[in-house]
């Protein structure tokens, strides 16, 4: 297959170049080293145990959330344009932002427990191609405007990606990398996603109301 030859028809230091600098790049965790230095305290001990900014927000404020949420946001969009840039090639810019997503989510300095990569992952896919990123946000606005919730209208957002690349670009091994990203991200919040069908379960009367979580 012609995608196929063309993976095999890649440079294989740029390859193996983009892919580590863009998970080191993701290994940097902004929202850890930000409760670090303000408190002393280790983000992953508090609340959900996520580097990402929704947790961060509940120890320093909306101003530790706009950080974090944009550094995260940045570093995805970095990792993807520097690999486009370096290999002229679009699907090392793709393994890119598998590399830096992974990095967000595992990284080594941290003992590979970091954030979920909801932000890292959109600031890859809006350099990556910016139409699945619109596809993400029109899916997801659609879906709050709804159910009044983030969760489950974002993951199902992520879901319909691979689609969305399979239809804009017509490349198999495109969708297949956009496909994976998916299902790492649904991996890191599928205790997220279960709270929030039993909440909607609850609020059905299908079953009873779970407790608030202990901080």
């Amino acid at each position: 297959m012609a995608w196929i030859e063309h993976l095999q028809s890649a440079n294989w230091f740029q390859a193996t170049g983009s892919v580590l600098g863009a998970y080191l790049l993701g290994c940097f965790a902004i929202g850890y080293y930000l409760v670090r230095a303000r408190t002393g305290k280790d983000i992953r001990e508090i609340g959900s145990g996520s580097t990402g900014a929704r947790n961060v927000g509940r120890v320093l404020g909306k101003p530790g959330f706009v950080l974090t949420a944009f550094g995260d946001f940045g570093k995805g969009a970095l990792a993807v344009w520097s690999a486009r840039e370096w290999t002229n090639n679009n699907h090392l810019a793709a393994l890119a932002m598998l590399g830096v997503v992974a990095g967000h989510l595992w990284p080594a300095q941290l003992r590979f427990r970091g954030g979920k990569g909801a932000a890292t992952s959109l600031g890859a896919l809006l350099v990556f191609d910016y139409r699945i990123a619109l596809t993400f946000a029109v899916l997801f606005l659609a879906g709050f405007a709804v159910m009044r919730k983030t969760v489950f209208p974002g993951m199902f957002a992520f879901a319909c990606l691979p689609l969305a690349s399979l239809w804009f670009n017509r490349d198999g091994l495109t969708a297949t990398l956009v496909a994976v990203l998916s299902a790492i991200i649904l991996l890191a919040h599928r205790r997220n996603l279960a709270e929030e069908i039993v909440a909607l379960l609850a609020r059905r009367g299908v079953m009873p109301k779970p407790e608030p979580p202990k901080l």
